[in-house]
């Protein structure tokens, strides 16, 4: 396939314009490498790491890649300092920050040579990222999985608003999984895309067995946006995502639910496979997953599902400008 260039392959080094997003418990070492290998962006999330287990990934992850990866960085985390450390120390070129404020350490990055990239869900937070001055940024829609905007703006309503009042590179996330769905991403005015869900339910996602086999089963309608109160997060409906709902229409105060949020649940679910007593974070694209693959194989099949959709719709817009 040709080679394709734009503003977010030559920003990265990247041949396709395709991020794997930086999971909890789903994006260690091997899935970032597997991405970039063949030819996307690959991020390892550090959400759900300490600074040396963290360390150890990088240091994994420069020796099965000869390509550019990045790492994923929740501002809220408590070990935030240990693992921007880290970062700087193993040479991790690209960070990817969300859940924060990007003024706090987009400065300190990029004064040491690391590109950054902001994830927002609304207009306003996208301003706010581009006038901390990083490099590209993430809109991302409601529809994604994992933390979450209280604003519920959907990918087709956030990208162009965003598109229209940036001047940077803008990725979009939430409800992509497919060539077909990056093609009406990048129609609207995304340079990119970040994808999560369908590297979740990939052969070199860290997340346990049954959660991939869980994301194969859910149908339209099985994930929920909740905890509105806290940080809006999207999950897959199970016992636990019943008792924060009950909790919530109880009137539950924000102690109670960080206690109810605060016995490892994320861990319990997603990465030892506790599939009712979980938290269970994905987006509403699992509906349309139906096979585990090799990362590999997910990045070249968007890709080439992208190229024969573009060149589909050209065809369609042809035949009916000669009918």
């Amino acid at each position: 396939m040709s080679d394709f260039k734009n503003s977010i392959t030559e920003l990265f080094g990247i041949k396709y314009p395709i991020v794997q997003a930086g999971m909890v418990w789903c994006s260690g070492w091997e899935l970032a490498s597997a991405v970039s290998n063949a030819g996307g962006l690959g991020l390892i999330g550090s959400g759900s790491m300490h600074p040396d287990t963290l360390r150890i990934h990088i240091q994994k992850c420069k020796k099965a890649t000869n390509f550019p990866f990045g790492v994923n960085v929740p501002l809220l985390y408590p070990e935030i300092e240990q693992l921007m450390e880290v970062i700087i120390e193993e040479g991790a070129p690209i960070v990817f920050t969300s859940a924060g404020n990007p003024k706090t350490w987009t400065s300190y990055l990029k004064e040491r040579n690391v590109k950054v990239v902001h994830v927002v869900s609304s207009s306003k937070f996208a301003l706010k990222s581009q006038e901390a001055g990083v490099d590209a940024i993430v809109a991302e829609g409601f529809e994604a999985g994992g933390h979450n905007g209280r604003e519920e703006t959907t990918t087709f309503c956030l990208i162009p608003m965003v598109k229209d009042i940036i001047q940077i590179p803008l990725l979009a996330a939430g409800g992509i999984a497919s060539g077909r769905s990056m093609l009406a991403a990048m129609t609207l005015g995304a340079d990119g895309v970040q994808i999560g869900s369908r590297f979740a339910a990939s052969i070199e996602s860290s997340a346990h067995a049954n959660f991939k086999s869980k994301i194969l089963e859910a149908q339209e309608g099985d994930t929920k946006l909740t905890m509105k109160k806290l940080t809006p997060v999207r999950l897959l409906k199970n016992q636990f995502a019943q008792k924060v709902q009950e909790a919530e229409s109880s009137g539950a105060s924000t102690e109670h639910l960080k206690e109810l949020l605060g016995k490892r649940r994320a861990k319990k679910g997603m990465f030892l496979g506790d599939m009712e007593e979980g938290e269970l974070e994905i987006g509403q694209v699992s509906a349309l997953i139906d096979h585990v693959l090799p990362a590999g194989d997910i990045v070249r099949e968007i890709w080439k599902d992208f190229l024969k959709e573009s060149a589909n719709l050209c065809d369609r817009l042809n035949q009916h400008k000669h009918s």
